[in-house]
């Protein structure tokens, strides 16, 4: 079991490199955060999402009534464009 690389730094220093501890953390190295000798935050990439959303995925699955094609009142219109 390969063991990741850990930096731990103080909040000074973190507000100092913060941009290097970014790309140390998406580089997959564990960075540490400590207010003194307690460590307080784990910076951590965020995971990219993957493109799910499919044309047409809920097809089927939501019912609807002839009234939904319907125009609104001019009330219901009203109402939308407070």
């Amino acid at each position: 079991m390969t063991q990741r690389a850990r930096t731990t730094t103080s909040i000074h220093a973190a507000k100092t490199n913060l941009s290097r501890l970014i790309e140390r953390a998406t580089a997959g190295e564990d960075v540490i955060i400590a207010r003194g000798q307690t460590p307080v935050v784990r910076l951590v990439p965020i995971k990219a999402r993957k493109a799910s959303r499919r044309f047409g995925a809920m097809r089927g699955r939501a019912k609807t009534t002839r009234a939904f094609f319907e125009p609104l009142a001019p009330d219901e219109i009203a109402a939308w464009e407070k």
